[in-house]
């Protein structure tokens, strides 16, 4: 029997959109951000994420002007924070553990993506614990295609 609370979990207001997706060709390089991009199982082709869980990194678009203001900063840019796709429109908190359909592919939310030391040097002073709360998401992915910016981030229902 489902209740009312599990049926009211899976209820969102809106789809969420792609705002940006960065490339991380290797560990502290510049990143790329091009306009689209191919999920492979092992994650996005041209970063050097893993297969697994920790496949893909999200972050929320509308948690960047919260970490700014936590670092005591003007602005956060995507770059700065070094996840992959920044997302806009949807509650990636409460989609933990569901699947999303973006762009052609389809990843499962893992867990939260805590941030790395390496925020105080990007960030400055408290950088780190600024982004606590607020790092994003991990993802694996369970079905590769691609994805461009502007592209819908849909929940599939898990019946």
């Amino acid at each position: 029997m489902v209740t009312a609370f599990a049926e009211m979990l899976k209820r969102h207001a809106t789809n969420g959109q792609v705002a940006w997706i960065g490339l991380r060709p290797a560990r502290r390089e510049d990143l790329l951000t091009p306009d689209e991009a191919e999920i492979t199982l092992d994650g996005l082709n041209g970063d050097h994420s893993k297969a697994g869980k920790r496949a893909i990194t999200l972050i929320q678009k509308e948690h960047l002007p919260v970490i700014a203001r936590l670092a005591a900063r003007e602005c956060v840019r995507p770059e700065d924070l070094r996840r992959n796709l920044v997302v806009s429109g949807i509650n990636l908190a409460a989609l933990r553990k569901a699947h999303l359909q973006i762009g052609e592919a389809v990843l499962q939310i893992s867990g939260p993506c805590p941030p790395c030391s390496r925020m105080e040097e990007v960030l400055g002073q408290g950088g780190y614990n600024a982004m606590r709360g607020h790092g994003g998401w991990y993802a694996e992915v369970e079905q590769p295609g691609r994805l461009a910016v502007g592209d819908s981030v849909t929940h599939l229902s898990d019946n």
